[in-house]
C-alpha cells in the first residue's frame, strides 16, 4: 500500500520526512515483521524491535520518539478506527456476503462447525484483521454488530426470517435440551431452551445458503448461565444442588428471560436482582415483580443473595466472578470454651 493512501484512510498524520513511499504488509507482532512492513503499534515498548525487524513505517497514536527519520511515522488519534479503515478499504474488492445478528447468534455459531468458507468472526480488532485479510472470495461472514464494529462493511444483511418452528423440543430443564432438527436427535445439549428460537435462526440461514454444518455439543455462552451453588454459594457441579444463580451480562435481555422463569419454573422461588440503572427501562409488569431487588454495586448483590431464601436467582449485569471470593464468611475454629 503507499504511503499517501495510507495516510489518507487512517486519516493520519505523518510526523516526519521519510524516503519510504510503500508498505509491504500490516503487522502487529514486531517479531514478526520484515523488511518493507507496516508495524502497528498497540505496544509501543516493541516499537524499537520492529524498527530493528525492518519496518518502513509505524502507526502509533500515543506520544513515541521517532528513532529513525528515514521510515514513517504516522500519528492517529486511535489505532483500532484506523486499522478498521485499513480493512474496510481491503475488503470492498472481495466478492463476500456479510451477515449481521445479535450476540446470542453469534455465540451459538461459535459452536457449529461448518464449511471453511463460512466465518464467524469474532475476537479483537487484531485477530478480526488477521481473519479478514486472508478471506477468499465466496465467503460468507456473519458478524454481531455487539462485538464487531459494523463499520469493517460497506454492505451487510440481517437474517432471513425463519416463519415456521424447525425445531421439536422433546425433553427439557432450564439448563439443558433434548431436540429434533431435520430428523437427527440432539440429546441432553447443554443449551437452554431460552436460545432455541436463537438457534432456529442460525440453523435457518445454514439452509437457505446450503452450508453443511455438524451441532456438537454446546458449552456455556456467557449468557443465561447457571451456577450450582450450596448454602455458603461454593460452586458445586452441574445439577448437584437445588440453589443455582443464573448471571445474565446483557441488561436488554432482562424482561425476556424473567417472563421465561415464570413461565419454565412455576414451582420455584425465584428472585431477580437487576442493575439499579435499568429501573427506568423496565416496564409496569416486569416492575410489580415482588422478588425484584435492585443494586448500584457488587457488596449489595451479596447482601441481597445472603437476606433472601430461593431456588433460582436471575443477577443481571455481572457474571459469576463475584464468587471468586466467599460470600458468606466462614466461621474460625478456636480452642476457647
Amino acid at each position: 500500500m503507499r504511503l499517501e493512501n495510507t495516510l489518507a484512510l487512517t486519516h493520519g498524520e505523518l510526523i516526519n520526512t521519510p524516503f519510504v513511499s510503500n508498505f509491504n504488509n500490516i503487522v502487529f507482532n514486531a517479531k514478526a515483521v520484515r523488511r518493507g512492513d507496516l508495524f502497528i503499534a498497540f505496544d509501543e515498548s516493541s516499537i524499537e524491535d520492529a524498527v530493528f525487524n525492518g519496518a518502513y513505517g509505524v502507526l502509533f497514536d500515543k506520544p513515541t520518539q521517532i528513532t529513525d527519520s528515514e521510515i514513517a511515522w504516522i500519528k492517529v488519534q486511535n489505532l483500532e478506527d484506523a486499522l478498521t479503515r485499513l480493512l474496510r478499504f481491503q475488503l470492498i474488492n472481495k466478492e463476500i456476503a456479510v451477515y449481521s445478528c445479535d450476540e446470542i447468534i453469534l455465540k451459538l455459531a461459535l459452536q457449529v462447525v461448518t464449511e471453511p468458507n463460512f466465518l464467524v468472526l469474532h475476537g479483537d480488532i487484531k485477530t478480526v484483521f488477521k481473519e479478514l485479510s486472508a478471506v477468499e472470495d465466496g465467503t460468507t461472514i456473519l458478524f454481531s454488530p455487539a462485538l464487531t464494529s459494523a463499520d469493517l462493511f460497506t454492505n451487510s444483511k440481517e437474517l432471513p426470517k425463519n416463519k415456521a418452528q424447525s425445531i421439536n423440543i422433546i425433553e427439557q430443564t432450564l439448563f439443558e435440551t433434548s431436540f429434533i432438527y431435520d430428523d437427527v436427535f440432539y440429546e441432553r445439549q447443554l443449551v437452554s431452551p431460552f436460545f432455541m428460537p436463537y438457534l432456529e435462526q442460525l440453523l435457518h440461514l445454514f439452509k437457505i445458503l446450503k452450508i453443511n454444518f455438524r451441532l456438537k455439543k454446546f458449552t456455556p455462552i456467557d449468557h443465561f448461565e447457571a451456577v450450582f451453588t450450596n448454602k455458603n454459594f461454593e460452586i458445586k457441579d452441574f445439577g448437584t444442588s437445588d440453589k443455582v444463580l443464573i448471571f445474565e451480562k446483557n441488561t436488554s435481555l432482562i424482561e425476556n428471560e424473567i417472563v421465561f422463569l415464570q413461565k419454565q419454573a412455576t414451582w420455584a422461588k425465584i428472585i431477580y436482582i437487576i442493575p439499579f440503572t435499568c429501573k427506568q427501562s423496565l416496564d409496569k409488569t416486569t416492575l410489580e415483580h415482588e422478588n425484584l431487588f435492585f443494586y448500584k454495586n457488587r457488596n449489595e448483590i451479596k447482601n441481597i443473595l445472603q437476606a433472601n431464601s430461593f431456588h433460582f436467582v436471575l443477577i443481571v449485569g455481572v457474571d459469576k466472578s463475584i464468587l471468586e471470593k466467599p460470600l458468606v464468611r466462614q466461621t474460625q475454629l478456636t480452642l476457647d470454651f
